[in-house]
């Protein structure tokens, strides 16, 4: 059995969650759709209810910014044998929308391009923003961590916890497509020219495997875990790639934001087999808030979190419950068969075995059915257990303070680009108590950690200079200290949800911003 101390390892590094790129395909030829003659006698309605109408006359939904469209206005839908298209243009009213069929969607748009001006001097190509929501087509409830690409470029980024996601985009990807996927959802497409300017609520509908139980019964999730472990150098690379990414990591104390930090980093990705060398890390541009004072008396400050991002990489990174020296500490189920692109992925659940008295994971891993790569994993430390690592966790402890970890989970995730799997999205959440000795009441800390990729690059990669690596086992926001006014220019980055940008603007301090490669 892996000693302990191997196990403390790992843990500090946790893992990911998956969202996979995949493909829907435009088809113009629905268009005509928007041609066909309906009769509607719906009479005086709200337009937002006429949208609602038509959908399940036609059988097409809508996609559409909700800035150009009063939902609540009355209109009348009352029509006899008339185009489509025409219908629409009567009841919203407008002769400067556009309407687009692609699968079994129409997307109501305004060709506006929303221009993002730049005081980088750098920074030649005009920059356009697009932004909206991911969300379940049934439910309307948004969808965390979807992932939303430029389909033929390694440009994309992830949604943020509330689905919330936002590109900057060139004049020379005007011509691509933007992808939205999620593992379980039918992958959607939109041109990229058809988006720009516009705030889309992207509604993915979940796609159902029907697997006889037996066929699930048959498979031993062991021989697929280790199938995927065999073909990590042929699903992730035997190659290197230079990724760029947003990160950030925040400390919450009794719900107040006490420090946020975060940065545009680009990573040197070694490859995955075959190869002595480590991953390597850069700072582009970073900034952090402070909400802290020397009267405080407690204070968390994450130590490792860059570090943790890289050794997260469950595929790249021994983690025990992928090797088969060490499944034997661990029982596993293989529970469901998913939709992911134009395939299928198992998912499987592990647990520590009962009678193993040890700090091990509990969690879920997906794996495509195809080509055996794991596409994204969501695990915890024992909860029952994690207090054994106390010291691990815990550099330091404020004199008079007794603290100690309540809960470590992490998820991790991949992309597929042009046939190969690259890290996606990386974060982990822990939750830490303190309590003042000889007092009644505990303090409560969370915090988190986190790295979306947002653009993959695999030609002339060479490994960074000594000089520009960042100081990943430092604690972050104590380490930049060099002052500067730049923004993100035309980087991307994640959008802060609402409870975080909330936390953000009741910070009575000074925002600083930092660059630490030129």
């Amino acid at each position: 059995m892996q000693p302990l101390a191997g196990y403390i390892e790992r843990i500090l590094k946790a893992t990911a969650f998956v969202l996979l790129l995949a493909s829907t395909g435009i088809v113009s030829g629905q268009a005509y759709v928007l041609d066909s003659l309906y009769t509607f006698r719906a009479g005086q309605v709200k337009t937002g209810a006429a949208l609602d109408i038509i959908s399940r006359q036609t059988g097409y939904n809508f996609t559409y910014d909700s800035r150009l469209i009063n939902e609540e206005n009355r209109v009348d839908l009352t029509f006899s044998e008339v185009r489509l298209g025409s219908v629409l243009d009567s009841i919203l009213k407008s002769d400067s929308l556009v309407y687009t069929v692609i699968d079994r969607y129409i997307i109501i748009s305004r060709i506006a391009p929303q221009k993002i001006t730049l005081t980088d001097s750098t920074v030649l190509e005009e920059i356009f923003y697009i932004s909206g929501r991911v969300t379940d087509a049934e439910s309307g409830e948004t969808l965390p961590y979807a992932t939303v690409a430029v389909k033929n470029t390694g440009k994309g980024m992830v949604a943020n916890a509330s689905g919330e996601f936002g590109l900057k985009i060139t004049r020379s990807l005007f011509t691509d497509t933007l992808s939205f996927s999620c593992l379980g959802y039918q992958n959607r497409e939109i041109p990229v020219e058809q988006a720009l300017g516009n705030n889309y609520d992207v509604s993915l509908l979940r796609e159902f495997i029907p697997i006889p139980a037996i066929i699930i019964k048959t498979r031993v999730p062991q021989e697929i875990i280790s199938k995927s472990v065999v073909a990590a150098g042929r699903n992730y690379g035997t190659t290197p790639a230079l990724l760029t990414g947003f990160y950030r990591e925040g400390v919450t104390k009794k719900q107040e934001l006490q420090v946020y930090s975060e940065a545009i980093i680009q990573v040197f990705k070694s490859p995955y087999t075959g190869s002595l060398l480590n991953d390597q890390i850069r700072i582009f541009k970073s900034r952090k808030i402070e909400n802290t004072s020397s009267d405080d008396t407690l204070a968390i400050r994450l130590k490792a979190g860059l570090s943790t991002c890289l050794e997260l990489d469950v595929m790249k990174n021994d983690f025990d419950f992928l090797q088969s020296i060490t499944m034997k500490d661990y029982t596993y189920r293989l529970t469901d068969i998913v939709s992911t692109d134009d395939d299928a992925a198992y998912v499987i659940d592990f647990e520590q075995r009962e009678g193993v008295n040890l700090p091990l994971y509990r969690g879920t891993i997906y794996i495509n059915a195809d080509d055996y790569a794991l596409l994204n994993v969501d695990f915890e430390i024992h909860p029952k257990y994690i207090q054994e690592l106390r010291e691990s966790f815990i550099q330091s402890s404020s004199r008079g303070f007794d603290t100690w970890p309540v809960s470590g989970k992490y998820s991790v995730s991949y992309r597929k680009l042009n046939g190969r799997y690259f890290l996606n999205h990386v974060r982990g959440d822990l939750v830490f108590t303190s309590k003042k000795k000889k007092k009644l009441f505990n303090s409560q800390f969370n915090v988190f950690f986190e790295l979306a990729v947002s653009g993959i690059r695999t030609d002339n990669v060479e490994r960074f200079d000594r000089e520009e690596l960042a100081p990943i086992h430092s604690v972050f926001s104590k380490t930049i200290v060099n002052y500067d006014y730049l923004f993100w220019g035309d980087q991307d980055f994640l959008k802060p949800e609402e409870n975080l940008l909330q936390a953000l603007e009741n910070m009575k301090v000074k925002l600083q911003e930092f660059s630490e490669v030129k």
